[in-house]
């Protein structure tokens, strides 16, 4: 029996209780493509300070759905005999660069869009001058620096393990490849072939005007990002309008010159992680559903479609609270699958305390077998940086190991913090001498299991 998608003033109802109860966002729109045609419903406002409403043509930042377009041009890009997934990545760099390579192996065109490269998700040399905005001064030479002194802790091809790096690369290889820039391919192999007018990097001045503010979890005002070097990554901005124009093409409602290359990304399959789901070129997939999310500092989106059922979703918000979107998006493919409850944002307020008392919570803190918290003082203010550890290292040594972006810690109380960006709360658990035994932290309301400081 088919599948029947919620009614629009379903769909508009699970809106107003997001936005308006739950505080979510300031606005979410969500398009839903099937047999019977398209259609579109949002509710909120542009902004906070802008009352005008969000519609089909809103433009959004989707974040990480960048990494299906970036793989539909490499399966595009095969088709035209231009690569083919086995080829080494190296092979369409500078000969001045050095690729990481194990075991004898190299990192394959494959390995980056499958997240299978052995490169971690974010490389140890981004270090950004402004915090709201991480990837703006990564240059291309920052990127070659990492990838020609980095050691792959596995032999590429082996295991899953999600990264921005890897699909920034792709997609700067493939442009290299093509002797163009990354949004200049874009726009002549997928949107300009597949009339999608409104998804870009550079906003025309007709997306400006449309251009939905981010909020972050908090629902406060964010800059949006750029990201030069690893565009392929997360860089776009698009509509709720041109994504269902895209799954249109990917369920085959009209014709497409990508359809060939569509198709070829599925045959591709991967264990995602330890998860019943696989992972194709970018796309996961779980039973009939391919689906992928994306958030930025300032929004959250959601794409999924099921061929079987010939339906598609997308969903997008202008905030970056992680529970904004994907469960609604799930909800509609799929109605046995409960909508998440989430409660209002917290509002966090900075004190001052004693800087004395931020020595006693700096050292290493083990999150996971391989991930460590370190947290460092300067002065009077507290930070954090998440690193993975190496799995020959021992514990809490983080030689070689690759660290997220630093970001300052906020005290609301005496052992409280709180992160601006990310929006992250941190309890420390201390001794009888004061220093700092463990911390709990906290993301979207939900805490993480405690992590013991490391000696």
């Amino acid at each position: 029996m088919p599948l029947k998608v919620l009614s629009t003033d379903e769909i508009r109802d699970i809106l107003v209780k997001r936005v308006d109860h739950q505080k979510q966002a300031v606005g979410i729109v969500v398009g839903v493509i099937e047999p019977d045609g398209r259609r579109v419903v949002a509710y909120g406002d542009l902004a906070r300070e802008d009352p005008r409403t969000l519609g089909g043509d809103t433009i959004f930042e989707i974040g990480s759905i960048t990494k299906v377009f970036t793989s539909l041009l490499l399966a595009d890009m095969v088709n035209r005999k231009e690569v083919t997934l086995d080829d080494p990545a190296a092979k369409y760099l500078p000969e001045n660069v050095e690729l990481p390579e194990r075991s004898g192996k190299s990192i394959t065109l494959r390995d980056l869009s499958t997240h299978t490269s052995g490169l971690p998700n974010l490389p140890s040399n981004l270090k950004p001058k402004n915090a709201a905005n991480p990837y703006a001064d990564y240059r291309v030479d920052d990127l070659y620096q990492f990838l020609s002194g980095y050691t792959l802790p596995r032999d590429p091809g082996s295991e899953f393990e999600y990264s921005n790096l890897g699909a920034g690369l792709l997609g700067h290889v493939l442009a290299y490849r093509a002797a163009t820039d990354y949004g200049s391919l874009i726009g002549m192999r997928i949107t300009r072939p597949l009339s999608m007018p409104d998804t870009d990097i550079t906003l025309s001045s007709s997306m400006k005007q449309r251009m939905a503010t981010g909020h972050n979890a908090i629902l406060a005002p964010v800059a949006n990002w750029e990201l030069p070097t690893l565009a392929g990554a997360g860089a776009l901005r698009s509509s709720a309008n041109d994504i269902l124009t895209f799954l249109e093409a990917f369920l085959g409602f009209k014709e497409s010159p990508l359809a060939r290359a569509m198709k070829a990304m599925f045959e591709v399959r991967r264990p995602l992680g330890k998860t019943k789901a696989e992972i194709s070129l970018a796309w996961h997939i779980l039973g009939d559903c391919a689906w992928h999310s994306g958030g930025t500092a300032g929004f959250r989106s959601f794409v999924a479609y099921d061929p079987k059922q010939r339906i598609g979703v997308v969903v997008l918000s202008n905030s970056s609270t992680l529970s904004g979107v994907d469960d609604i998006g799930v909800h509609l493919l799929n109605p046995k699958l409960p909508l998440a409850n989430p409660a209002p944002p917290k509002q966090h307020t900075e004190i001052h305390i004693d800087p004395q008392f931020l020595e006693n919570y700096t050292g290493r803190y083990r999150l996971a077998p391989d991930r460590i918290l370190e947290i460092t003082r300067d002065g009077d203010r507290l930070f954090a940086q998440g690193f993975a550890q190496l799995p020959d290292n021992r514990p809490g040594d983080l030689t070689g190991a690759t660290g997220g972006p630093k970001f300052e810690l906020f005290a609301e109380s005496e052992k409280n913090f709180f992160a601006r960006v990310p929006d992250i709360q941190i309890a420390f658990e201390t001794g009888p001498d004061g220093r700092a035994t463990s911390l709990t932290r906290y993301r979207a309301g939900q805490s993480h299991a405690p992590a013991a400081r490391l000696p």
